[in-house]
């Protein structure tokens, strides 16, 4: 298993490992287990299950395990994928990009470039202006409405 948590660098490996592990519980405790599988464990919700694929309202997506706020609703479109789609992030900085060459296939992974979770993957066959379609697991996600 991936540990997704931020670590220190000034903490020694046995008390970085044990900082892991409480973090991992604490995570478990606050997370539903669709939440912790897809954003600890790389895990993929079914599509058009999820809370937020068919999202109308606007406001902010934020990561759901630290809050920061990652996407915009005016960037999110109905890509037909059954997941909550955007075409761009609030800043490029906010995420980061790996190739993940699971399920017999090579993609883009995204994560959380504040805490690590994974949030779901980047695909080229997006709208104008980017040509990115980032689709993003609900279940990595928390939505706060705009006042």
């Amino acid at each position: 298993m991936q540990v997704l948590a931020h670590r220190s660098d000034t903490v020694k490996p046995m008390e970085n490992e044990i900082h892991n592990l409480e973090n991992q519980k604490h995570l478990r405790q606050r997370l539903t287990a669709i939440q912790y599988h897809c954003t600890q464990e790389s895990g993929t919700e079914p599509a058009f299950t999820g809370e937020y694929w068919d999202e109308k309202r606007s406001g902010l997506y934020r990561c759901i395990v630290c809050r920061e706020a990652l996407f915009d609703s005016t960037t999110k479109y109905d890509s037909g994928s059954g997941w909550p789609s955007f075409w761009q992030p609030i800043s490029g900085d906010l995420l980061n990009r790996q190739v993940d060459s699971s399920r017999g296939m090579v993609r883009t992974e995204l994560t959380c470039a504040s805490c690590g979770a994974h949030l779901g993957h980047v695909f080229l066959d997006g709208p104008q202006p980017t040509g990115e379609r980032h689709c993003i697991n609900s279940a990595c996600l928390t939505f706060e409405t705009s006042s």
